[in-house]
């Protein structure tokens, strides 16, 4: 089987060489780029972010990817988001009492853990919901998580009977949180894979057979 292109889209956000690392591992053809013609004819597009939520949206509306990210998830065209670059598709980001508009792709704020430790640091379970093809297989394992912030309510109204709700998976520092999403050509998970040793080479592989 042919490997799969991937593209981790460079818009300045740090760290995004382990990425492109750790999908090399599971299997893909990885290329750390902006190009908007890359962008758009990868198999696969890896959103990561680090930092504040309010800055990532900066740089991805200057860089105008937030119109590519948007495209490709239209035409089904599969993107996996990475901590905030999986905070960026809920509606919005409150750090310090200012609100910044996301893309709006769920429902959900995300605001700083109700917990007696910030950041959230280290390695923590996960529970997904049966038949995830992101954890087939390590439904059981640990991943690594680097956050103060996350989607603590999930409230997704189904106005269409046809369609399909995302497949949510949760953990818990403090208060329950959003730790995943999968839903068709999109899908996030708050923490690192490319840092959550096996169990994230494997959740990385089960991503690039799902293109």
């Amino acid at each position: 089987m042919a490997q799969k292109k991937v593209v981790v889209l460079d818009y300045g956000s740090g760290n995004v060489r382990s990425a492109v690392r750790a999908l090399e591992a599971a299997g893909a053809e990885v290329e750390l780029t902006a190009d908007p013609e890359k962008v758009m004819s990868a198999d696969g597009l890896v959103v990561p972010g680090v930092g504040a939520y309010a800055s990532v949206m900066q740089q991805l509306t200057k860089l105008g990817a937030l119109r590519w990210i948007g495209r490709r998830i239209a035409g089904g065209q599969p993107v996996l988001g990475i901590c905030v670059g999986h905070q960026i598709f809920f509606e919005q980001g409150v750090e310090h009492g200012v609100k910044t508009a996301g893309m709006g792709e769920w429902p959900g704020s995300v605001e700083r853990l109700q917990a007696d430790v910030i950041p959230h640091m280290g390695w923590n379970t996960v529970r997904p919901p049966q038949n995830s093809k992101l954890f087939a297989g390590i439904e059981d394992e640990r991943f690594y998580f680097v956050h103060s912030y996350g989607v603590q309510k999930w409230e997704f109204d189904v106005t269409q009977p046809a369609m399909t709700p995302p497949q949510v998976t949760w953990s818990t520092h403090g208060t329950p949180f959003v730790a995943a999403v999968e839903n068709g050509a999109l899908s996030a998970v708050q923490f690192h894979p490319e840092k959550s040793g096996d169990a994230g080479k494997r959740l990385l592989a089960n991503w690039l057979e799902t293109l």
